[in-house]
């Protein structure tokens, strides 16, 4: 069982890096621990920038940084990230265009036994709605480490989601990665599962399970939320009786809200969305939530035999 968080799969490609580019710079708000960015911060304190909590002041300062030539990487819990600091995202990240990537860290309902003050389930929605942002949220460490490195290699602002536990490895290091093009897992015939983040490792075990059950189910791991892969899910829902959609979001502007948008635009298909309620959530760990939402693949599984 792999036991290494994207977190930290974010910090090591930053730290090998640094060793060779000094432009790129750390900044956290009081956050290196939960962010896996202490080894970063040890290895190039010159490189590293602390603000406390303030996470207003954190994408200010990144902004300032960036436009004056450095790579900038900044990590906050992403509940307070894409809230608190909305207004600084929208203006000097999204508008000033500048090069500025923002780590929303324990997404989702990763701090889950914390309840609702620390569930980020709205950010995919929030942050794709502002012009000039790119939304991203990896599957397993090796997609993660490709995103990043494929990052530092242009100026563009992008917003990253990462949980906090560790996922099920979905690849390896030798896998193929190309920035905005989402990752067929599976090909079906008679459902197509589009799922990213933490519900891609529970997504493709339902779709093994469907398929000993007779039914032809495929996988797309959407990492890259915005800009949406329209391409390959057009390619891969020709003739399938359902689409379904999974995420770790509530109901309104995410992965579901974008797949629908897509099918009625191009190719008209039954949808089902599977996603966390809109509703104050219960509290509990992110597996037990995932469990009682029906988003693990007991549940995924039981709830794409309703509908099919």
């Amino acid at each position: 069982m792999n036991k290494i968080t994207n977190r930290q799969a974010i910090c090591d490609v930053l730290l090998e890096k640094a060793k060779n580019d000094k432009e790129i710079v750390v900044v956290c708000s009081d956050s290196r621990g939960s962010g896996s960015l202490t080894p970063f911060a040890n290895e190039f304190p010159k490189q590293f920038v602390e603000v406390g909590i303030a996470e207003q002041d954190l994408v200010g300062i990144s902004a300032g940084l960036a436009s004056c030539g450095k790579k900038v990487f900044a990590a906050s819990p992403a509940s307070f990230l894409t809230t608190r600091s909305y207004e600084q995202v929208k203006v000097d990240v999204a508008y000033s265009n500048t090069n500025v990537t923002l780590i929303g860290i324990s997404g989702g309902v990763s701090y889950g036994a914390l309840g609702m003050t620390h569930h980020s389930c709205q950010d995919f929605a929030a942050m794709s709605s502002l012009c000039g942002m790119r939304v991203y949220c990896p599957s397993d460490r090796f997609q993660t480490a490709k995103l990043v490195e494929n990052l530092l290699k242009d100026e563009q602002p992008a917003y990253i989601r990462v949980s906090r536990s560790a996922t099920e490895d979905i690849y390896d290091e030798n896998m193929s990665f190309e920035l905005n093009k989402a990752n067929v897992l599976a090909e079906g015939s008679d459902v197509c599962i589009v799922a990213c983040g933490e519900m891609v490792p529970y997504a493709l075990k339902a779709v093994k399970e469907l398929n000993e059950k007779g039914i032809s189910a495929g996988l797309i791991d959407m990492y890259c939320i915005k800009p949406f892969d329209v391409n390959t899910l057009l390619e891969n829902i020709k003739g399938v009786k359902l689409v379904v959609s999974i995420e770790e979001h509530a109901p309104y502007g995410g992965l579901g809200s974008i797949v629908a948008q897509t099918l009625s635009k191009y190719q008209p298909t039954p949808l089902l969305e599977l996603n966390l309620p809109d509703e104050h959530l219960i509290s509990g760990t992110n597996k037990e939530m995932f469990a009682y939402y029906g988003l693990d693949e007991k549940g995924i599984v039981e709830k794409v035999l309703e509908n099919l």
